[in-house]
């Protein structure tokens, strides 16, 4: 048996005592061509095209977060990427869609479930934009993507009363349960906004898990965190941010529900 060198042992033991990083999720919102962009939350197709290229081209396949979660359970993660679309925004159904299935890839569309066939309304100094509606969501659904709920009127959860709190995990999950014909296990909280009281409503509504953007200490399996991709974000950006995805994100050791690894269970 070949021997050990000290640096390998040493990168061993480091490893064993870091905690696992939670899988690496792309956060995407709208897929379109806008000069008008002042929340940087739109990628054109074209450049959106480059970025599955970029994916592809290193062995890399997009996937739900339910696939990804379930895949890293069982020890099959290596070379998966969480893609996910906030606030449900039309487009995805002609722009991203068409796309994602050229590549053989899935992704999590976080819808509104209050806001179905509505526009942007959250956004003071942007352009509206049309979300997608009832008829929409569901041919995405039929299309292999998973729809998760973005809550119900994209609302922060950290000022919402109890009954507030309440309807927008729990009712948004049953209208886009019944609109799919299957669970929504998903949950995506507005703004990133989250703590430790929207977490336990999220769990109590049933969800299997929830993705934030920088949750910190609160990183978790209901806390997941996510790397925004914007229209700037070329081959070299994409390589930046999955490299030192692993250093930023780890779990920090007072993180109240931990990222489960591989082998565990997600509920």
């Amino acid at each position: 048996m070949p021997a050990v060198s000290a640096p390998d042992r040493a990168r061993a033991a480091l490893r064993r005592l870091l905690p696992t990083p939670p899988p690496w999720v792309a956060m995407y919102h709208s897929i379109a061509d806008t000069p008008d962009d002042p929340y940087q939350v739109t990628v054109s197709p074209v450049r959106f095209a480059r970025q599955l290229h970029w994916l592809g081209d290193r062995g890399l396949r997009g996937v739900s977060v339910r696939e990804l979660l379930a895949a890293t359970a069982a020890g099959r993660a290596r070379g998966l990427v969480g893609l996910t679309f906030d606030d449900g925004y039309a487009d995805f159904l002609d722009s991203a869609l068409p796309l994602l299935r050229r590549h053989g890839f899935t992704a999590t569309v976080f819808v509104l479930a209050g806001r179905l066939g509505g526009e942007n309304a959250w956004d003071a100094d942007g352009p509206r934009r049309p979300l997608l509606d009832e008829d929409q969501v569901a041919r995405i659904a039929a299309a292999g993507m998973e729809i998760g709920s973005h809550g119900m009127l994209h609302s922060s959860l950290l000022t919402a009363d109890d009954d507030t709190l309440a309807e927008d995990t729990r009712r948004s999950r049953e209208i886009l349960t019944e609109l799919t014909g299957t669970p929504a296990d998903g949950y995506c909280y507005p703004y990133g906004h989250v703590d430790a009281r929207a977490i336990r409503a999220v769990r109590a509504a049933g969800y299997r898990y929830a993705c934030g953007i920088d949750p910190g200490a609160l990183t978790s399996t209901y806390a997941l965190p996510r790397v925004h991709i914007g229209e700037q974000d070329t081959s070299w950006r994409l390589a930046a941010k999955r490299a030192v995805h692993p250093l930023r994100r780890r779990r920090p050791a007072e993180a109240p529900e931990p990222f489960r690894p591989a082998g565990a269970a997600l509920s």
